[in-house]
């Protein structure tokens, strides 16, 4: 009897990714929300998150990856931070100035005490997530049209 392949890597490797993914999600989402306060924020937190798609990618395969967050899922993911971004740009031009910090600001060191700058990290997480795992998807697809065409 002729043993199917399983598409990506040895059950080794998916393992430790499943593993791995959740408690890099979680670090993604903690450098977004913390960025105002500790090192990183919107950019180091989006790249981090989409790693976490990135190694599923990697370990399960393209299929595997793409049920856990679709193409389709990348852009709108992508759209949504934009939308936020330049809805919170355009609330401050209407207080003042574009990208005015409308909000008030609390005590050092606490995790509201930056205004909309936390906003603003969510914001370009979303965005940085959702582009880097769609480039990296898209050019899955293209590498696989080629090995297609061989």
């Amino acid at each position: 009897m002729k043993k199917i392949k399983e598409p990506g890597m040895s059950v080794i490797v998916k393992t430790v990714a499943r593993l791995v993914a959740r408690v890099m999600l979680l670090f993604g989402f903690y450098v977004v929300l913390h960025g105002q306060v500790t090192h990183g924020g919107g950019f180091a937190g989006g790249v981090v998150m989409a790693l976490v798609f990135i190694l599923i990618m990697l370990a399960y395969g393209k299929e595997g990856a793409l049920r856990t967050f679709s193409r389709t899922g990348a852009l709108t993911t992508a759209g949504i931070g934009l939308i936020l971004l330049v809805a919170i740009a355009f609330t401050g031009y209407w207080r003042g100035h574009f990208f005015a910090n409308f909000l008030g600001q609390g005590w050092p060191f606490e995790f509201w005490s930056a205004g909309v700058i936390p906003f603003l990290n969510i914001a370009i997480g979303l965005v940085v997530l959702g582009s880097l795992y769609g480039i990296f998807a898209a050019l899955t697809h293209f590498h696989s049209e080629e090995e297609e065409k061989q």
